[in-house]
């Protein structure tokens, strides 16, 4: 446990140029995960919980620790959480929904039986904290109640690079601010409030739960590990954290992961012009594989 005056010299504890550079090597070399110096501020106010929560009194303390065996084993996945950032909402940039829903569903239905005689594919990558894949689930299943007898079929699979908004992701928890833009209906379907009402918590239904995988990965690793082809990806508000040459390396890998004619959506603020990949834009960022 931190006594005050720790925890006063944590609080005084400054990064230096030469931890930060080593601090970004690893971040950037390993992860893709741009850092300039420019972030050396942001970096070290994350980080000093760190140091709190490790009883360190300084960052070269911090890096000697991080660097070392036992750092690399155990505290190199708690440093990424502080360095990662994740901001996300329900129903963000809600036209790529309806778009979904009116276009893209029943031409991969009418067109190959996708969803009907097989199951429909989506992968919510970068998934934060759950936000986003408990939103496509809330979509899908509305279009599948619209539409009983196609006994319609899917399954999310949501990945993030950060452990800790992934469990966050998996208990589907959230504060009822969070939740505002989500419609009334829906709300009422697939939200539970929690017990207390003095906590103002609510809770994803388990039957949307049921229908997300969450798992870990690394977009610089250099296979994504995909069982089957996907269908859809939801590839949004990413590649902003990274340089363009990896943006390419990342999207090929996304596109080697897909079925031939699957759909790409990226954030709005994000574009594939200049990077000479295989995809068909259909509308203002959305894509299709060709």
């Amino acid at each position: 446990m931190v006594n005050l005056t720790d925890a006063n010299t944590i609080y005084k504890a400054k990064l230096n140029d030469k931890d930060f550079f080593r601090l970004q090597k690893i971040i950037e070399g390993e992860y893709g995960i741009k850092m300039p110096i420019s972030k050396k501020d942001m970096l070290e106010a994350r980080l000093r919980k760190r140091l709190k929560t490790l009883s360190l009194p300084n960052f070269a303390r911090y890096c000697d620790y991080l660097f070392s065996e036992a750092g690399m084993k155990d505290e190199l996945i708690h440093m990424l959480d502080m360095v990662t950032t994740n901001k996300t909402d329900f129903f963000r940039e809600s036209e790529h929904f309806d778009f979904l829903v009116k276009s893209v569903l029943p031409g991969m239905i009418t067109g190959e039986g996708i969803g009907v005689n097989k199951k429909l594919m989506i992968w919510s990558a970068g998934c934060s904290t759950g936000e986003e894949p408990y939103t496509i689930a809330m979509v899908l299943n509305e279009f599948r109640e619209r539409v009983p007898g196609l006994k319609f079929q899917y399954l999310i699979l949501a990945t993030d690079l950060s452990s800790r908004v992934l469990d966050s992701a998996k208990r589907a928890v959230y504060h009822e601010n969070k939740i505002l833009p989500v419609p009334e209906n829906a709300k009422k379907k697939y939200i539970l409030k929690s017990k207390d009402p003095l906590k103002k918590l609510v809770r994803i239904i388990p039957e949307l739960r049921s229908l997300i995988k969450f798992r870990r990965l690394n977009f610089l690793d250099s296979n994504y590990g995909m069982r089957e082809p996907i269908d859809i990806v939801f590839f949004r508000n990413v590649q902003i954290y990274f340089e363009k040459d990896t943006q390419r390396s990342i999207l090929l890998k996304i596109y080697n992961s897909m079925k031939d004619g699957g759909y790409l959506f990226i954030g709005h603020s994000e574009t594939l012009n200049g990077l000479d990949l295989p995809f068909e834009q259909i509308i203002p960022t959305v894509y299709r594989k060709v």
